[in-house]
């Protein structure tokens, strides 16, 4: 579609006057057409960046990043920064308050929105601004689609944890729980209210051992399936082929080589960082019955077949589990967490959520309690989701990531989706494109297990 071309002369001048850094590459400040590169500091201390190509087409993409160190970034990666300046948008983002936790849901969405107007005050107003998330950053996203109206246009989210922080550490707690009583029994394990990162790095190696243990025998593969299904476990590892269905055996060795390769240390390191930013502990299992919470698994048939192969039986342990569910949140911590770390129910803008259909880290079934939440506020037309059939978070290639925002944009410029957000008219969008190729594909994921009723 025809976009205007936008230059801007005086942008050096107007940076250096709000204190911002311009670099504007070899040629003097006069001859340039703009700046190639902006940073600045907002008022709570967060930086943020900004990258205008020469021939700015007049939208910019808001870039909120995911969890980890708090630095400033305005793209996904090096290569989508290249591309995406290549297509014409100007790009910005914070790095959210340096001062609190990684888990910095606290100030992201205000950062990012400081952000923007910190671009429009040393640049120049965009004629649109498309909201983009990666991962935490995707939540982020998701609280911009809601609360945006007048601000942003349209959001595009990149394996965004939009279910929120909330059902997060509720599942992550369920499958926790469950290494640690049935793989560790007897032993005090601590799962929650971490004094510092040590001491979530120090469960998460023991729990990480015991799982590493457990699967030299039959029994152990078994209970690393159910603590699998619990976490909302993917079944297809990197450099495997998907498992076959009705593949028990295949599923869980596959779900193991995720839980090898680090995915415990992650999640511990995260209930630190989520602890430190609600103020205590954020999720509890007391009268949680962990039978019911099997039977919502897409993965009960796998858990059952292991179950009956190893001779346990799996109504003892889901006993086991039931009665000794007595861990409780810290109310105020719940409360916070949910304030601050949910996207909420409605959208105010469109919004496409792209999302790998195995995701290590942000299973794919976020998504599914995702649309039933906006299905209930009544703005099902605002969303749409597509899927990319790869393993790992976040693991998408050049090209699908432009041609989302292909899309997202085309959705804002027209005001209807037309068709563009289906998996073939992704998929033909990204391989004109030539950046790596593309894998979307019709897909349906299963029920996000573990959601609380509160």
């Amino acid at each position: 579609m025809p976009r205007r071309l936008l230059r801007i002369p005086t942008a050096v001048a107007a940076a250096a006057a709000l204190g911002a850094t311009a670099l504007t590459g070899t040629a003097s400040a006069a001859a340039a057409p703009a700046p190639s590169h902006l940073t600045g500091t907002l008022a709570d201390g967060a930086t943020w960046i900004a990258d205008v190509p020469a021939g700015w087409n007049g939208t910019l993409l808001l870039f909120s990043h995911g969890y980890g160190p708090t630095v400033a970034q305005d793209a996904p990666s090096d290569e989508a920064r290249t591309a995406l300046l290549g297509e014409g948008y100007a790009l910005a983002g914070s790095s959210y308050d340096p001062h609190g936790s990684w888990w910095a849901l606290n100030s992201a969405e205000r950062d990012q929105f400081a952000t923007l107007d910190a671009f429009t005050r040393t640049v120049a107003r965009p004629s649109r601004t498309l909201s983009v998330g990666e991962s935490m950053g995707g939540l982020v996203n998701a609280q911009i689609a809601r609360d945006g109206r007048g601000r942003v246009a349209g959001a595009l989210g990149l394996c965004g944890l939009v279910a929120g922080g909330v059902d997060l550490d509720d599942y992550q707690l369920d499958a926790e729980y469950t290494i640690a009583s049935l793989l560790l029994p007897g032993q005090d394990v601590r799962l929650t209210g971490f004094g510092s990162a040590d001491e979530a790095a120090a469960t998460a190696q023991r729990l990480t051992g015991a799982v590493t243990a457990a699967q030299a025998t039959p029994q152990g593969r078994a209970r690393i399936a159910l603590a699998s299904a619990y976490l909302n476990q993917s079944d297809w590892a990197p450099g495997q082929n998907p498992p076959a269905a009705g593949d028990a055996d295949g599923q869980e060795a596959q779900q193991y080589a995720w839980l090898g390769q680090g995915v415990l240390a992650f999640i511990e390191n995260g209930r630190w960082s989520v602890e430190q930013s609600a103020g205590g502990n954020t999720s509890g299992n007391a009268g949680l019955d962990y039978a019911a919470l099997l039977r919502a698994s897409e993965h009960a048939p796998e858990v059952r077949a292991l179950y009956r192969e190893a001779g346990l039986d799996l109504r003892t342990d889901l006993s086991t589990l039931t009665r000794g569910a007595h861990l409780t949140a810290d109310p105020k911590a719940r409360r916070a967490l949910r304030e601050t770390s949910t996207a909420g129910q409605r959208l105010a803008v469109p919004l496409l959520d792209l999302h790998t259909t195995s995701d290590q880290l942000v299973p794919v079934e976020q998504e599914s309690a995702f649309a039933a939440r906006v299905r209930a506020a009544g703005d099902r037309t605002l969303l749409r989701q597509a899927y990319v059939a790869r393993q790992g978070h976040c693991a998408f290639t050049t090209a699908e990531m432009v041609a989302g925002v292909r899309a997202i944009d085309h959705r804002v410029a027209t005001g209807r989706w037309d068709r563009v957000a289906e998996p073939a008219s992704l998929q033909r969008a990204a391989q004109s494109l030539n950046l790596g190729g593309a894998a979307f594909v019709t897909y349906r994921p299963g029920r996000l297990v573990g959601v609380r009723a509160s």
